[in-house]
């Protein structure tokens, strides 16, 4: 029985939509950047011809993902030494300076580039500390609901961005720079917002413990919970049991650990779970939504960046229905896996209707560009189902405290590694394969289904102390079982009553 309070749990959704905040920046600068790049003013501030047009899209993405990759490993030793909260602070500053220089007309392609790797460097150190930050300070109840309000700001930055496109792109003549830096500029907002809101948080209660600062953990626990009644007394105990068995087990950490027989398979799951969340499809949508549309149904005016802003309002309704409805209420593996196939389904068909009924290209509305607008945004409501939300909470579960910084910083590296790949190929994909884009997308998620269902592990309802001591062997079978999950609590008990 749950013994949270009614404070606790406000206070534990406060701390959600503050660090969440970085998922917001992510989704709001993924989505508006397809958009910037495709208005007149953009295009004639800096000075590039049609020919250029797939290389400048594919290096305005490309370079801030490879600059969030370097990112990950940047900030795990920065995390780990400063905390959590100082580490989302210096990734906010380092955001906003990026944008400043993508805001000022220089007319210089290269010094936008040089910004979007700065802003990609704070980007990228943000993922990973953010859903670090939230799984260790939520209860296990809220955990996977909460941890899946990083996918929910996603959506609503993406949302954000795709209007802001479209209403500058309508309202603002494209002789007037304006029309490009307003969307570009207005990045600057959310993450100072990120930046102020973490002063008004505690540091993470297991990172204070780790470093044995235990009196200011017991502070922490006590205000994230709003109670310092028998359970929360008993959960700071089980933090500080695990945390101390943690660090005299394997005193003197190497890098080289994450690839011990112990750790091996969370480091491999953990990458390959934000590798399946890239290759769904659904980042490529986000950054290129405008270029997919006008595949899909030629374009007349703004046709392409309307279309576009309802499937960004699609993803909010849907993430948000998740969030607030289903996100623990479910077997993670299995609505990983159906998800993935229902993804598949509608990848595969859209691919199969382009084919056969490509768009005319006049704007002319017909029922095969009708039927593949209603398949995209199907397919992004079982994305923001399953694949959308469930990696964030997911990966930050599976290692114990000792490994957990370097191994989220993993997972996340290789998301970010993947999100530069498939940015920096999309633009091509799209001008090259057309309809075979769709395919090769409905293909990859065909094989996320396969290892969803026999390569995941079932996380839901464990607390971050009963994760970690189960058996490394057990990986990638269901725990949900029972009675191991029963064994597993009294585990923790005699832990407990030994210390």
């Amino acid at each position: 029985m749950s013994q949270l309070t009614t404070a606790g749990k406000a206070r534990a959704y406060y701390l959600g939509a503050v660090v969440c905040l970085g998922g917001f920046l992510f989704g709001y600068d993924s989505g508006i950047i397809g958009g910037v790049l495709t208005l007149k003013s953009y295009q004639h501030d800096f000075r590039y011809s049609a020919k250029q047009a797939t290389r400048t899209q594919s290096l305005a993405n490309g370079l801030q993902q490879l600059g969030a990759f370097v990112a990950c490993f940047i900030i795990w030793p920065v995390t780990h030494k400063l905390g959590r909260k100082k580490a989302i602070m210096i990734c906010s500053a380092i955001f906003i300076v990026g944008v400043i220089i993508e805001t000022i007309n220089t007319h210089s392609r290269s010094a936008f580039y040089v910004g979007r790797v700065i802003a990609g460097l704070g980007l990228g150190g943000s993922s990973v500390v953010v859903p670090m930050f939230s799984s260790e300070m939520v209860p296990k109840e809220l955990r996977g609901q909460i941890g899946s309000f990083y996918q929910l700001m996603f959506t609503i930055g993406i949302f954000t961005s795709y209007w802001v496109d479209y209403g500058v792109a309508k309202d603002i003549p494209g002789t007037q720079s304006r029309q490009w830096q307003i969307p570009v500029g207005l990045q600057m907002l959310p993450a100072g917002l990120l930046g102020l809101g973490m002063l008004t948080l505690k540091e993470s209660t297991r990172w204070l413990t780790q470093h044995g600062r235990h009196e200011e953990a017991w502070q922490s626990l006590k205000w994230i919970r709003a109670s310092d009644g028998d359970a929360t007394v008993a959960e700071m105990e089980e933090i500080r049991t695990g945390v101390e068995i943690e660090a005299r087990e394997r005193e003197g950490f190497r890098l080289s650990e994450m690839l011990s027989p112990e750790n091996r398979r969370r480091t491999f799951t953990a990458s390959a779970v934000f590798t399946a969340q890239q290759a769904t499809g659904a980042t490529a949508f986000a950054y290129y939504g405008p270029q997919y549309f006008k595949l899909l149904v030629g374009n007349k005016g703004n046709s392409n960046l309307l279309l576009t802003a309802i499937f960004g309002a699609v993803k909010v309704a849907a993430c948000l229905t998740f969030v607030l409805f289903v996100a623990e209420k479910v077997n993670r593996r299995k609505i990983l896996t159906a998800g993935a196939l229902f993804m598949a389904a509608c990848q595969i068909t859209t691919a199969a209707v382009v084919k056969t009924h490509p768009a005319r290209g006049d704007g002319t509305v017909t029922s095969a560009g009708i039927a593949t607008i209603a398949l995209i945004y199907l397919f992004v409501i079982a994305y923001n189902f399953s694949w959308g939300p469930l990696p964030w909470p997911y990966v930050s579960e599976i290692f114990p405290t000792r490994t957990r910084e370097p191994g989220i910083a993993v997972g996340v590296s290789t998301q970010w590694l993947f999100n530069f790949i498939f940015s920096l190929t999309t633009p091509y994909m799209i001008a090259n394969m057309g309809w075979g884009t769709f395919l090769l997308w409905g293909l990859f998620d065909v094989c996320i289904a396969a290892f969803a269902w026999f390569g995941l592990t079932e996380t839901r309802g464990k607390s971050l102390e009963e994760i970690t001591h189960l058996d490394a062997a057990s990986l990638g079978k269901t725990l949900y079982d029972d009675d191991f999950g029963r064994s597993t609590g009294a585990e923790i008990g005699d832990m407990k009553t030994q210390s």
